[in-house]
């Protein structure tokens, strides 16, 4: 079980950007502008990634909830990509999203809540705090990285909004803009796509809405410019490009379990002792490496999270 520990180092001491960024400095007035785009192409698990386009900068602290484990390289980051908006290839995201929109960006808050409204994402950050959280993502296929997030609390932005007690679960939507987004021309999913967390875990600490990941704005193929990243969850959980967040009683549906019930749960939780019907989950190859490594109980994180799960049967409740 690995132990996560406050760090107070610059990215730049995680993986030297300076190799994969030939960048233009930006100054910023507000706290996330623009919009970042990046190109790549991806050969099996061997790629040659397009240089990345220079982003604007964000302002964050530094969060005593980082693994201090290496994050991955920017280049792998933004090049092997699970985003079945722009395709279904890794490298799909990164070739096919650079003509994506993600700013002006707003989101519908509805359900049980004070005051259901339309954000501004603008007005959502504004005199916000961020933090850089670097957490693993662990993938159903049996990948994983570990990526260095910006962004800030979802339980802060919930508690803000003051839930009724009928809020018992938190449904969330991507964007659907098939001008935008060719994958949502073809019917591989049932669009747009949607995802859900139990209250308790959209409250959870850990759960954060990203809009950045090495200190700069998401860029297109991460799930710009808003999405949900839940570090205990397998990788499909956390929902890009969020444009409703919405308050509900009943367990909401979700776009893989609607369409593998058998194959991806509601709770979706990292569990090493639980196989997908096709696949064994017990291993995991990280991205840039060959050799495969244990997968972890909650991605690592089951210190802090199994407590959600209290007699509760991870493999009924997968």
């Amino acid at each position: 079980m690995l132990i996560k520990k406050p760090i107070d180092i610059p990215s730049s001491e995680i993986t030297d950007k300076s190799v994969y960024l030939n960048r233009r400095k930006f100054m910023l007035g507000a706290a996330v502008a623009g919009t970042a785009v990046a190109a790549g192409k991806v050969l099996g698990s061997m790629y040659e990634p397009a240089e990345v386009a220079a982003a604007p900068s964000l302002a964050f602290n530094k969060s005593s909830f980082s693994t201090t484990e290496k994050a991955n390289s920017l280049k792998d980051i933004t090049n092997y990509n699970n985003f079945y908006e722009f395709g279904t290839d890794k490298g799909d995201p990164a070739r096919e999203s650079g003509k994506f929109r993600p700013r002006p960006w707003a989101v519908a808050v509805e359900g049980h809540i004070k005051q259901p409204k339309m954000y501004d994402l603008d007005s959502i950050l504004k005199n916000r705090t961020l933090e850089e959280r670097i957490y693993r993502l662990r993938c159903v296929e049996g990948w994983s990285m570990v990526i260095p997030w910006v962004g800030f609390p979802l339980g802060d932005f919930i508690r803000e909004l003051e839930p009724a007690s009928k809020a018992k679960y938190v449904a969330f939507t991507t964007v659907f803009s098939p001008d935008q987004m060719p994958g949502q021309r073809r019917g591989v999913l049932d669009w747009p796509y949607v995802e859900g967390l139990r209250m308790d875990e959209a409250l959870h600490p850990l759960t954060i809405l990203a809009v950045g990941l090495y200190g700069e704005v998401l860029p297109n193929q991460n799930g710009a410019p808003l999405r949900l990243v839940v570090p205990w969850k397998y990788g499909f959980k956390s929902i890009k490009s969020i444009v409703k967040i919405r308050f509900v009683e009943n367990e909401p549906e979700t776009t893989w379990n609607k369409m593998q019930p058998r194959e991806y749960g509601f709770y979706s939780n990292v569990n090493p002792r639980v196989d997908h019907p096709r696949w064994s989950q017990a291993t995991e190859r990280r991205i840039g490496e060959f050799r495969r490594r244990d997968t972890l109980l909650f991605n690592g994180y089951a210190d802090q999270v199994a407590g959600l799960y209290a007699g509760m049967d991870l493999r009924k409740h997968y």
